[in-house]
């Protein structure tokens, strides 16, 4: 069962409303679906329907709402890739990383169990963000531009995080995914997976950029990852 429910953000700024899927029977957690920079669009509710059909609640919330509550983008599309792109110029990412929080809160109340936190694109940066400043029990990163700007926060990685990088991604390049395996190869709670020959967005749910071999395997690596930690 889908339907939306209202998150009161931390800051006490109005609310903000998540997609949220049920499984059939109990929880056997939680799992937060963090959108790329284009909204809770149908290939993000496919992925929340989907954990739901392995048995976890799923919630993405609606990050871009203090801007334009609702977006939903089609990545094909060149001028929606330019409104998302605009929006990611104007998106306050501390702001996004405390609603994160409030939906963690959010999960583990409607749940009863443990919340793990998985992002794409602009979600695979606050997905990191998220290991080093909240308290979800485990988090995936997909692709995550930028996560090389942010890596003086690993100390402060305390749960297991299992981050996908695409080799050939047009916007994480050579020298940017080098700082993060130096930074964080050494690190006891992190894990990372390469992808040869793969671009950015490879595991996208729908899209010409999705590569199916590719996305399988990060994905059945991800699902077995949060069975782990989960429970």
């Amino acid at each position: 069962m889908a339907h939306m429910t209202d998150i009161a953000p931390l800051d006490g700024s109005g609310s903000f409303q998540a997609y949220v899927a049920e499984p059939a029977g109990k929880p056997r957690g939680a799992i937060v679906v963090i959108q790329e920079i284009f909204g809770v669009n149908p290939g993000i509710r496919q992925m929340c329907d989907g954990w739901a059909a392995e048995g976890y609640l799923a919630l993405a919330p609606d990050l871009f709402w203090r801007m334009e509550p609702g977006v939903q983008l089609d990545a094909d599309n060149e001028q929606e890739m330019a409104r998302g792109f605009d929006f990611y110029g104007k998106f306050d990412r501390d702001k996004g990383i405390a609603d994160i929080e409030a939906t963690i809160k959010t999960a583990r109340a409607m749940s009863g169990g443990k919340v793990g936190v998985v992002g794409y694109c602009l979600g695979g940066l606050l997905a990191f963000l998220t290991a080093t400043r909240t308290d979800a029990d485990a988090i995936v990163s997909y692709y995550g531009a930028g996560i090389d700007q942010q890596l003086h926060e690993s100390h402060a990685i305390g749960k297991p995080l299992m981050m996908h990088l695409a080799k050939a991604d047009k916007y994480i390049g050579p020298d940017a995914q080098k700082a993060i395996h130096e930074a964080l190869d050494g690190n006891r709670h992190v894990t990372i997976h390469d992808y040869e020959g793969q671009d950015h967005a490879f595991a996208r749910a729908i899209g010409s950029a999705r590569n199916e071999e590719a996305a399988n395997k990060a994905d059945g690596r991800t699902r077995a990852f949060f069975a782990e930690h989960l429970g």
